[in-house]
């Protein structure tokens, strides 16, 4: 994470007030204007000045003087209000180290009553475009990355919560704006993992695909790159590009979820499966 630990502990009652004016904000303006922050807040001009320059230095705010002076969170400042409220309730009382980074996530080491994963979304944070491509349940217009995060966060948290412990996922604990704490899982990625029996760790994950359709849910982005390998048995992670089985391309869907596995399998470890025969097994 860019923000100082330090700095999200020292925050003021007025910065968060300003924070919050401005996540709420952003759901009618790009650049939430000083005015808008000044009617929600109830602090002076000067005041907000002060505290947004504080909020600005230490990455959680940034500012645009074009067209109007504006201002707008960053995922520094999303990040501190879901830690803050995080922390409020004891669902979380510290953070560790970095576990993994994607194209949309980082996944951080943390503590609650035990070690848990905290997974950060970041839909949107290089290419908002694309993420509006790829992603079915970003609407169409105004649909800044702060809501497309947040619902990044809460359709995986569903997921989770839906099929855990059916299928092997990690066990949900709680969800706020963009993040979600779940348990830690303490594997290593399929694609790095020397499997001592690659046949039956193949039979497990159409299994859990099969059981996760019988449930409703196609993964939708299932590949050797999303699934963990824990003391031999397989976690599917990464749930938030999860489409319903009763989605017009379902078959299609769940069929590229079926070719990336398999086309592992056979490059891996030269096993051949049948496509359709593991379509009909998921699916039947």
């Amino acid at each position: 994470m860019a923000v100082d630990a330090e700095h999200i502990r020292s925050l003021n009652k007025y910065e968060r007030s300003i924070l919050l004016a401005l996540e709420r904000g952003m759901k009618r303006y790009a650049w939430v204007p000083l005015e808008h922050l000044k009617t929600s807040t109830k602090l002076s001009e000067s005041e907000i000045n002060y505290r947004l320059s504080r909020l600005i230095a230490w990455g959680m705010v940034r500012f645009n003087p074009v067209p109007y002076d504006g201002y707008a969170l960053v995922f520094g400042g999303y990040d501190t209000l879901a830690l803050a409220t995080l922390t409020q309730k004891g669902t979380i009382s510290a953070l560790g180290t970095l576990i993994g980074e994607g194209k949309e996530s980082i996944v951080m080491e943390a503590l609650g009553l035990g070690p848990v994963a905290i997974k950060f979304h970041r839909v949107g944070g290089r290419s908002f475009a694309s993420a509006r491509v790829n992603r079915e349940y970003m609407e169409e217009g105004h649909c800044p990355w702060l809501i497309a995060s947040r619902r990044s966060a809460e359709r995986e948290y569903q997921a989770l919560k839906a099929l855990h412990p059916a299928v092997a996922v990690p066990l949900p604990i709680a969800q706020n704006r963009h993040t979600v704490v779940m348990s830690l899982v303490n594997g290593t990625i399929l694609n790095r993992s020397a499997l001592a029996s690659p046949e039956a760790t193949l039979d497990e994950i159409l299994g859990h695909v099969r059981t996760a359709y019988q449930a409703g849910f196609i993964h939708g982005d299932l590949s050797e790159y999303n699934i963990l390998i824990e003391d031999g048995k397989c976690v599917l992670i990464d749930w938030p590009q999860w489409m319903e089985t009763s989605h017009v391309n379902a078959e299609a869907i769940v069929m590229r979820d079926l070719d990336n596995i398999l086309a592992f399998f056979k490059r891996k470890y030269k096993i051949r499966r049948d496509r359709e025969v593991a379509l009909q097994c998921v699916i039947a």
